[in-house]
């Protein structure tokens, strides 16, 4: 796919992921299309070994959009990054096709060591606001990561994943947790997801207590008043 075809695929998917966008002129204006624009560039200066002006572009790139991405980073077509302030991509990160990305997520390293760092993320997927991918994990097509969820390990294809460590509550079409996806599109409510979640461990624990008391209760000392 030649670029200009590429940039037609990314102008395509901020229409068909921001419900805010209204013609071309609006969409122009989008730091996230901004970013991915000028990443492209910066990236295939850096596979012809330009890495000098590629990270100049890159850092040039940061400064106008408030997004930071490696040169290095390789990102697929219809590639979207929502608001986008705060959002950073590693060297090693490598994205798929029709991606969608909130603000302020990470896809991060864990090592210093040069080698596969940063996660590798499917097609279809979407991360919401403020989420840590971090590490050289897998995050399967059409998973979806909730916002301000920390996630260290892979994730299955299809998944919904929340939380802080990221546990997955939605898979193969059925509830692991609450019955709820959280792209933004769908309608979905990611502080209901994680309130439901936060209710669910506090009954466990509840339960657990009542046990014990009930296990303990013989073995109390008793005192007549």
């Amino acid at each position: 796919m030649s670029f200009l075809q590429t940039l037609r695929r990314d102008i395509r998917a901020a229409f068909e992921k921001d419900p805010a966008a209204r013609n071309i002129w609006e969409v122009a204006t989008y730091p996230g299309v901004h970013a991915i624009f000028w990443h492209r560039v910066a990236h295939f200066l850096w596979r012809h070994n330009l890495k000098a002006i590629a990270r100049a572009l890159s850092h040039i790139n940061r400064f106008f959009t408030g997004i930071e991405i490696h040169p290095a980073a390789r990102i697929g077509q219809g590639f979207f990054i929502d608001h986008g302030m705060g959002v950073v991509i590693g060297e090693t990160a490598e994205v798929g096709d029709d991606v969608l990305i909130y603000h302020g997520v990470t896809l991060g390293g864990t090592s210093l060591k040069k080698k596969k760092r940063h996660p590798t993320v499917g097609n279809r997927v979407v991360i919401g606001a403020g989420a840590k991918v971090l590490g050289p994990i897998h995050i399967g097509d059409d998973a979806k990561v909730g916002p301000n969820a920390v996630v260290r390990n892979d994730v299955p294809p299809g998944a919904v994943v929340v939380g802080i460590p990221g546990r997955v509550v939605f898979q193969d079409g059925a509830p692991t947790g609450p019955d709820r996806l959280l792209d933004h599109g769908l309608g979905a409510d990611p502080e209901g997801v994680l309130l439901h979640c936060m209710m669910e461990r506090i009954a466990h624990l509840e339960d657990r207590i009542r046990a014990l008391e009930e296990e303990l209760a013989p073995h109390r000392l008793t005192t007549d008043l």
